[in-house]
């Protein structure tokens, strides 16, 4: 049976470091919810990400990222794809070591309804071995 990580919102993916890559639809829909321009939105929120192909949110100097307001996202219902993603469809080794998420076992309809739920999208249950 699959397991559906429950996220608990603790923020700790939010303090992690790296890069959360941003979509052209994504800005759009980041800078209508902050009343920005996009042009204004680009310049103060985001960076050239490392790999010069695209944009990634800032981060603030401590790491964290810069819409995370406490223990809130501050753009929490037009959050990036990656973002809603986290944790069931990615996530790196050690990442169970501070993400609060809770285990679920679930039926595999169970686990696809609920990861569409938290992500938007449809998704196909990856098997490992």
């Amino acid at each position: 049976m699959p397991i559906f990580l429950e996220c608990q919102r603790c923020t700790a993916c939010c303090r992690w470091p790296g890069q959360v890559r941003l979509t052209d639809p994504e800005i759009s829909r980041l800078a209508s919810f902050k009343e920005l321009p996009e042009h204004d939105f680009i310049q103060r929120y985001t960076r050239l990400r490392s790999d010069r192909r695209g944009l990634s949110l800032q981060e603030k100097p401590n790491g964290e990222c810069v819409f995370l307001d406490g223990d809130n996202c501050a753009v929490q219902p037009v959050k990036p794809q990656q973002c809603r993603d986290f944790p069931n469809l990615w996530n790196f080794p050690g990442a169970e070591k501070s993400c609060r998420a809770i285990p679920r076992e679930l039926s595999e309809a169970e686990w696809r309804r609920r990861v569409r739920e938290a992500t938007g999208r449809d998704v196909e249950l990856r098997r490992f071995c």
